[in-house]
């Protein structure tokens, strides 16, 4: 009788390699720390760019990182959480104006990119003040409070069931730029906020944005989710035509983030629960990871998910990202557990070779943020090694039950040893 293999999503070994990995990658935290203020941007080898001030986003996602790592019992995880709480509690946030400051004040960036203020950052605020606030920190309520305050009273737009993307503290008014990926993270936070909080309500205006999005931009374009848009909430398709490689607002659709939100439409559901989601959240997270595997997996003659493909699917930026990847095994978790597909658990064998075999980076630590399209190390888009979030994510959202966070999950006793 021929042995049938147990496949890795069932398989206590392969959950003691990713722990394995979750604590690689903790360790790479402490050297984030900056003496100017928050989490600074590492490079290659895990030092601090002194070039770059710190900024916002990569503040919330360490400090979101060290919640995650507080509630694994990961020993000194809280004193850096507590680096990153005092941070956004402290110098990032605008006692004048409101909300945060997306670079650090007085740490050398450009005025103009200090006047802004973005949903995309305030978003992962909400998320660093969640997690921190499931992770037990005494001032993590304060900030959630104040963070979802920010968020809604800025950028939410009701009637669209969006959030805008700039608000100009100086002129008084949203800039009219709309964009899919600040919304994509504001789903993530509102859902962590979910479990925080135990307002449900978080969740239903996330699944409002999912259904504004997957529903219905994505679904009424092949599943080629527009990226780019105006005041009005119409798409602008040649938005950055002549910069396609942008690192927020690329040219074309980004393969990455259909897998994205197909992991977020399945959390969704798990929020609201099946009977009170909407039916369609868990066919179209499968259509998502149909299409970004159709069109985006190893498309030009290497390993690897593109970056980005114009409107008729062809490869436009080909350097292939280290967080799409990682949300491609996470997507690929997520619909296995709910659907039991034997070629869920495939594809997540073979992208987590994938990652193993090009990502992580066992001389200088980490994962190569960026590599070219024969997989060697790159910085055409990114430099460096700025953050763990997806990293990290992917390593625990395999051991962890469907949830709507995974600080929630993990906080309920849902790892999976």
């Amino acid at each position: 009788m021929p042995v049938t293999r147990t496949p890795w999503l069932r398989s206590s070994s392969h959950r003691r390699w990713l722990a394995g990995e979750t604590d690689r990658l903790l360790g790479w935290l402490p050297a984030a720390a900056d003496p100017r203020g928050g989490f600074g941007w590492l490079d290659d080898d895990g030092r601090l760019d002194p070039q770059r001030p710190p900024e916002l986003w990569i503040t919330c996602r360490m400090t979101h990182v060290a919640a995650l790592g507080v509630l694994l019992g990961h020993p000194g995880d809280a004193t850096l959480m507590d680096v990153g709480m005092r941070a956004l509690s402290g110098p990032f946030a605008d006692e004048h104006g409101g909300g945060w400051h997306p670079l650090l004040p007085g740490s050398g960036g450009p005025p103009s990119e200090e006047a802004r203020r973005g949903a995309y950052e305030h978003a992962f605020v909400v998320l660093a003040a969640s997690s921190a606030t499931v992770a037990g920190h005494p001032h993590g309520r304060a900030l959630l409070n104040r963070a979802l305050g920010a968020l809604i009273g800025r950028f939410w737009e009701d009637e669209h069931g969006l959030v805008a993307d700039v608000w100009d503290p100086v002129a008084g008014r949203l800039d009219p730029y709309r964009g899919v990926n600040a919304n994509m993270h504001t789903v993530e936070a509102l859902l962590g906020a979910a479990d925080a909080t135990g307002d449900r309500s978080w969740a239903e205006r996330a699944a409002r944005i999912v259904e504004r999005v997957v529903d219905g931009f994505a679904r009424g374009n092949a599943w080629r989710m527009p990226e780019h848009f105006d005041e009005r909430w119409q798409p602008v398709p040649d938005y950055n035509s002549a910069q396609p490689a942008d690192p927020f607002r690329p040219y074309g659709a980004t393969v990455g983030h259909w897998l994205e939100w197909a992991r977020l439409c399945v959390q969704v559901r798990a929020a609201l629960g099946p009977q009170r989601a909407a039916p369609w959240l868990l066919p179209h997270a499968r259509s998502l990871v149909e299409t970004a595997v159709r069109e985006g997996w190893s498309v030009d003659g290497a390993p690897g998910f593109v970056y980005t493909v114009d409107w008729d699917g062809v490869p436009v930026v080909r350097e292939r990202m280290h967080w799409v990847a990682a949300e491609a095994t996470a997507a690929a978790a997520a619909l296995w557990t709910l659907t039991g597909e034997p070629a869920y658990a495939d594809w997540y064998e073979v992208w987590w070779d994938y990652a193993a075999t090009y990502l992580l980076d066992r001389d200088h630590g980490s994962w190569h943020h960026e590599l070219d399209a024969g997989n060697r190390p790159s910085a055409t888009v990114w430099s460096g090694k700025p953050d763990l979030y997806h990293a990290v994510q992917a390593t625990l959202l395999p051991r962890l039950p469907v949830s709507a966070s995974l600080a929630g999950a993990l906080a309920g006793g849902g790892l999976m040893d």
